[in-house]
């Protein structure tokens, strides 16, 4: 399970990507892909108006005030965890 903050988990088994917000928002693409998922609907928001990452899974992109690489630890270790098992 990966704690995203706000008190919102999801699976990490269902993490595909998780980027940091401000470095990767600089890509035209990367914004035009934000908007375009933010317009259809795709996107939660439990960053509090200040994200500092994003995650993308199958059915959802998750904005966080967690930062990526806290985050990237955090399905690493939720990984091995459950590889040890």
């Amino acid at each position: 399970m990966l704690h995203l903050g706000a008190g919102y988990i999801i699976p990490a088994k269902d993490v595909v990507l998780i980027a940091d917000f401000e470095s990767t928002t600089h890509s035209k693409k990367t914004r035009e892909f934000l908007q375009v998922a933010e317009e259809e609907g795709f996107i939660t928001d439990f960053s509090e108006g200040n994200p500092k990452s994003f995650i993308v899974t199958d059915e959802t992109i998750y904005y966080s005030m967690i930062s990526s690489s806290t985050l990237s630890k955090r399905v690493n270790f939720a990984y091995n965890l459950n590889r040890d098992e």
